[in-house]
């Protein structure tokens, strides 16, 4: 990824890998807003890293599929998801220093 730090880099694709095992199983458990939260902040890295150039640095993190995740966008746990995902896309833009627009 052109001028990120490879340290910088690191460290947020040992975030991503952090939160999504810790919220491995979020969709059996509906119930758990931070953990849906926190897998969506994942996915919204996941997805603004690719946005930025790394998709080759993700090494198969691939986004959350949003066919299986639609049914529950509606909900208040998917609305947790969502906001994470918004969130994390923007703060990892924030933390590189790369507009999202």
């Amino acid at each position: 990824m052109p001028d990120l730090p490879d340290d910088l880099l690191q460290q947020l694709l040992d975030l991503i890998d952090r939160l999504r095992d810790e919220s491995a199983g979020f969709q059996d458990q509906p119930g758990d807003q931070q953990l849906w939260y926190n897998r969506g902040y994942a996915n919204g890295m996941v997805q603004a890293l690719g946005e930025l150039g790394a998709g080759a640095r993700l090494e198969g993190r691939q986004p959350d599929d949003s066919e299986v995740l639609a049914p529950h966008l509606p909900m208040p746990w998917g609305k947790a998801y969502r906001h994470g995902e918004q969130m994390g896309q923007r703060e990892t833009h924030e933390i590189t220093g790369k507009s999202s627009e």
